[in-house]
């Protein structure tokens, strides 16, 4: 199955579109070149056929592969727990913001069980490696910037402190989201934040880009700004 699949992808390669998408994910070299909307119908026509074997026998040669994955997982008609179980296998494979962001967009049986989900991510938001952490951020991000979670969504990205860039980039564009969605709390969170400068400003600035909030907010917003962001990546 895993050398069809394979076939199949390569079907669908746009090499332009390859050297495009390895313009915005520096380091990573293995990318043939497919849209994401082809990847997305070919795991719906996997996951309505036998998901499990394929999950088993895939490989990872290919950034597409992984990311093919992954949206087999989200497409999946399965009980919760065993889709933690492939989460839980998943996870440790991701190393772009692609491939994390995507699989979590896809992941909307979360809706479902919001509680267990939530329980179940724990451990992932405590996590000291970036992409594992920027996973559980964005499933924040996706399904969590609600009124029964937001005060512990907060605390959860004001307790983010590991120096990686797409994490903290992560919860920037998190607190950002809060601020849309409840801007008096997500105000008095900033103005007693102890988010690192870097993360701090870059939340101030996506606020600012966006067409939901109004201009005298941006304004006071601009204020908040703090003046040194200088922070090791490692």
């Amino acid at each position: 199955m895993e050398n069809t699949i394979k076939s199949r992808i390569f079907e669908l390669v746009e090499v332009n579109f390859g050297k495009f998408q390895m313009g915005l994910l520096p380091g990573i070299e293995n990318i043939l070149g497919v849209r994401l909307p082809n990847l997305r119908k070919l795991a719906k026509e996997i996951a309505g056929d036998d998901w499990r074997r394929f999950i088993s026998s895939a490989q990872d040669d290919y950034f597409e592969e992984t990311m093919l994955q992954g949206m087999v997982i989200g497409y999946a008609k399965t009980d919760i727990n065993e889709i933690f179980n492939y989460i839980s296998i998943f996870v440790p494979k991701i190393n772009n913001w692609s491939v994390c962001d995507s699989f979590c967009s896809g992941l909307k049986i979360t809706k479902a069980y919001r509680s267990e989900t939530w329980e179940f991510l724990k451990p992932y938001l405590q996590s000291e490696e970036e992409y594992v952490l920027r996973f559980g951020i964005v499933m924040l991000i996706n399904f969590y910037i609600e009124n029964e979670y937001i005060d512990e969504v907060l605390k959860i990205l004001d307790a983010v402190n590991l120096e990686k860039y797409y994490v903290n980039i992560a919860a920037a564009w998190a607190v950002s989201i809060c601020f849309v969605k409840f801007p008096e709390k997500t105000m008095a969170y900033l103005e007693n934040s102890n988010l690192d400068n870097f993360t701090y400003n870059k939340a101030l600035q996506k606020i600012t880009e966006s067409f939901r909030v109004d201009k005298d907010t941006k304004i006071k917003i601009r204020s908040l700004k703090r003046t040194s962001e200088k922070v090791h990546y490692q």
